[in-house]
């Protein structure tokens, strides 16, 4: 053999895995099923090395259960509409589809090489009129079991781009690629029912035993369930129609503390008010900025008096005034609250800006009253002495407190107990061109009229331009104008499109039959779910898990997925990131220069660039294109090879952690997959006569091997697999057993090393005489009696201390193992000849000597 030159293997094996279909996924009743599945990745063009462990994670899974002979889907598809696209339409011109495909092409180019396990065969991308059209299927579906609906809804508003802008593309109240002011501005939406599997989805999450917990917290968090108390204030001097306000409350037990009630700027009180022109400038101050509950919370707190009073429902002649406020949100509770300063920080801020009164309906238990610099907010778990009490015992916890509050509520008559739920439906409609069009039709005589499935899918037409702000679909008379499909008169198409993650909630369900003319295929969707194993990034640990949970229950719904697969995910697992140093310069005004890694020259003394100007170092961060301190897979793979970029990322640290990347990890990498090829050249260069000392002992460490490396990659403990490879590979590297025995241990070490890196170990399963290709041999399996251990390591204590240990046999009798521990060179040093009064020996745990 010649050296190790990955240049040469790794696409030899590419091309064999290829010629042999080793991972095309057949559904094979005979055997068990393994689905295994990464996050898809958006096509933006390059992939990085965060991209290259998250997939050689999901390889390791994937090619250690096709040996160990399950029937394995483990497919790659992308997430492809979105607004990336139709910016850099905007920006370079072009059209957002050639950008999108053309990106794909790039990535799918850049994966290659890394000879991950992908069945190919199944690619898909959510732009492809096969997928979307049938996405456009089940949302006729939804909408006919009543899972869709379309309401009004305060939205962001870019002014300039004409566009809903989500929450995250709100920055500093202003829209992220206009700059311009964003508004909070109504407009009519579609939606899907989510809220009304609240309860379920809440409940469910305590069956996900194989989710990481911090993700079911925040999913719990998110869902937000709360028991509270509903009731309605009677007003005075409110507009007809509005003799009492509504309100709900998580807090019935602070009633006694309120000094104020406040509305949202949504809510239809201040709609009316807004005839006055001071009630709509601040309205329309008000709806300046995000509507995501977080922007609203941390923003400065504002409000309007409207000179509207309530009655307090425990004294009517105690009235309070009645505020529109900014950080009322109309879609959570009633859309108006009570104000109790004294414990809600927000409600203290509110009140001291405008004077009104804060009273501490409790104080800490054993506290004696005391004025207030700061809201007093205990856990609701905590006890507390109420001062303004008004149900219940005067020391209670809040819960206790709570509950209270509501039986007295309800047995007065004037109040009612209510579950509510945090989670808001969601809403899909986007006002853009590069996403999957809504089918439905609006007719002047009909109304919203669902398209006919005969006519899916509503292909986006190509035909657009992108030269004026706002959604080119609304500018598109021979799309746009259509006729209705109920009475054949003039209509127009719906012009909105669907949020992008709609089109990533099912796509695991149609990897199971990809070119299936129904959205999931019956017996495919049967045998392939749930997904046993999904791996991706904790910033998808809410929105994404949740609707894709949502969308299974309204697949089951509307009969595109067993009832089985409501939970898509059996496991869950969310990896750390990849990181780097960032390298930094100053310019000549004083602004940063970023460097990108191999433009940097690292020494002991520092670190230059190459005219020897000085870099700072700082520390590793998750890498950034901004910061330039990513490493492009492509170049690791043109130096090193795939197989070393693929132990590296799975070696360094567990994989639930961040992975710093660096030149020198990369190089060791390298040279130890090198021993382990100039391993195999020796083992291979043996005479078949050698006659070998250690074939005992190598069995039983190969066996031991096999054990360790099995159940790390089980448990997902990746790094103490190769750890446990490393140890073996350096056994075996100082054995002395026959040839045969050396042969079987080197095979056992390719197989073992095959998930992490597979050309090298098919490089030495074929030099060393294995059957067909690596990937598909059998896992190998430990001899259950190798892994016992027949001796056992025993401490010497003299006197009480540890002086020495022996390794004997477990059968040994205590007379033979007191001749061998006292005959031990440093137990002879530390009796330095004093007679022993006392030698006990506890069989296989220690040696007592008493002198």
């Amino acid at each position: 053999m010649s050296r190790y030159d990955p240049s040469l293997i790794e696409p030899r094996w590419q091309q064999e895995w290829e010629k042999a279909q080793a991972f095309t996924a057949r559904h094979d009743p005979a055997k068990p099923k393994y689905y295994v599945l990464e996050m898809f990745p958006y096509p933006s063009g390059r992939i990085h090395m965060g991209h290259v462990r998250n997939y050689t994670m999901g390889d390791v899974v994937a090619r250690t259960k096709l040996a160990q002979g399950h029937a394995v889907l483990h497919p790659m598809g992308w997430d492809a509409f979105g607004m990336p696209a139709e910016n850099a339409a905007m920006e370079r011109g072009g059209h957002p589809k050639d950008w999108t495909y053309g990106n794909i092409a790039d990535m799918k180019a850049q994966m290659k090489p890394l000879g991950l396990s992908i069945d190919w065969s199944r690619e898909l991308a959510t732009c492809d009129p096969e997928y979307y059209g049938q996405q456009q299927a089940m949302f006729l579906d939804m909408l006919e079991a009543g899972l869709v609906y379309r309401k009004a809804a305060v939205v962001n508003w870019d002014p300039v781009d004409m566009t809903v802008l989500a929450n995250e593309q709100v920055i500093d109240g202003k829209g992220w690629r206009s700059g311009a002011a964003v508004e909070r501005r109504e407009l009519v939406q579609w939606f899907f029912k989510i809220s009304d599997y609240s309860e379920e989805l809440l409940a469910a999450l305590d069956g996900l035993k194989d989710w990481p917990e911090k993700v079911r917290l925040m999913q719990a968090n998110w869902i937000g369930k709360s028991r509270g108390l509903q009731f309605a204030f009677q007003t005075v001097g409110a507009p007809d129609g509005f003799e009492t306000l509504e309100v709900y409350t998580t807090r019935p037990d602070t009633l006694m503390g309120a000094s104020f009630a406040a509305i949202s700027p949504d809510h239809p009180l201040a709609k009316v008010l807004e005839a006055d022109p001071k009630v709509a400038a601040f309205v329309a101050e008000c709806r300046k900025g995000g509507t995501s509950a977080e922007e609203i919370e941390t923003a400065e707190k504002i409000g309007y008096d409207t000179g509207i009073r309530v009655k307090h429902p425990l004294n009517p002649d105690w009235e309070l005034p009645v505020w529109i406020a900014n950080f009322i949100l109309m879609d959570y509770g009633t859309g108006a609250i009570f104000g109790c300063p004294a414990h809600d920080q927000r409600d203290f801020d509110f009140a001291t800006k405008y004077g009104l009164p804060i009273k501490a309906v409790f104080v800490a238990e054993g506290a004696e009253d005391a004025a207030l610099t700061e809201a007093f907010v205990p856990m609701k778990s905590e006890k507390v002495r109420f001062v303004r009490g008004f149900a219940g015992a005067d020391v209670q916890t809040g819960d206790e407190a709570i509950a209270s509050a509501i039986a007295a509520a309800e047995s007065q008559g004037w109040g009612r107990g209510v579950t509510k739920f945090r989670l808001r439906d969601w809403g899909i409609s986007r006002q853009r061109y590069w996403g999957c069009p809504i089918p439905v039709v609006h007719c002047a005589t009909c109304g919203v009229v669902p398209e006919r499935k005969e006519n899916l899918p509503i292909e986006l037409p190509y035909d657009v331009s992108f030269d004026v702000p706002g959604n080119p679909l609304d500018r598109h008379p021979t799309w746009r104008d259509c006729a209705c499909p109920k009475c054949g008169a003039k209509a127009r198409r719906e012009t909105d499109t669907m949020d992008t993650f709609v089109d990533s909630s099912w796509y695991y369900a149609r990897f199971t039959a990809p070119r299936s003319k129904t959205p999931t295929d019956a017996a495919e969707v049967d045998y392939w779910m749930t997904v046993d194993q999904y791996i991706g990034g904790i910033e998808h640990a809410i929105l994404h898990l949740l609707y894709s949970r949502f969308f299974a229950r309204a697949m089951h719904k509307t009969g595109h997925l067993p009832a089985r697969a409501v939970e898509p995910f059996s496991a869950l697992f969310t990896q750390g990131m990849v990181t780097h140093e960032i390298y930094k310069t100053t310019d000549a005004q004083g602004r940063p220069v970023y460097h990108l890694p191999e433009d940097v020259i690292r020494s002991e003394s520092g670190a230059t660039l190459q005219d020897g100007t000085a870099v700072e170092v700082i520390p590793s961060a998750k890498m950034s294109k901004s910061k330039k301190n990513v490493v492009d897979p492509m170049n690791i793979i043109a130096q090193f090879g795939a197989d070393t970029a693929r132990w590296f990322v799975m070696s360094d640290s567990p994989p639930e952690r961040d992975v710093e990347w660096t030149a020198s990890g990369a190089e060791a990498t390298f040279k130890h997959l090198s021993r382990v090829w100039s391993l195999c050249d020796r083992i291979g260069q043996m005479p078949a006569d050698h006659k070998g000392e250690g074939d005992d002992a190598l069995a039983r460490a190969t066996a031991r091997a096999i054990d360790e490396v099995t159940r790390s990659i089980e448990g997902f403990a990746f790094n103490k697999a190769i750890a446990a490879l490393y140890a073996f590979t350096n056994t075996l590297s100082k054995a002395n057993a026959s040839t045969p025995v050396m042969k079987e241990a080197i095979r056992t070490l390719a197989k073992l090393m095959s998930p992490m890196t597979p050309h090298l170990a098919e490089d030495i399963w074929a030099h060393q005489g294995g059957t067909g290709l690596c990937a598909l041999a059998p896992w190998p399996k430990a001899d259950p009696a190798l892994l016992v251990d027949d001796t056992v390591t025993l401490p010497i204590q003299i006197n009480g201390k540890r002086r020495a240990e022996i390794s004997v046999p477990k059968d040994m009798a205590a007379a033979e193992i007191e001749k061998i521990a006292l005959a031990n060179e440093d137990v002879i040093k530390f009796l330095a000849g004093q007679p022993v009064k006392k030698f006990i020996v506890v069989p296989g745990r220690i040696i007592n000597v008493v002198v």
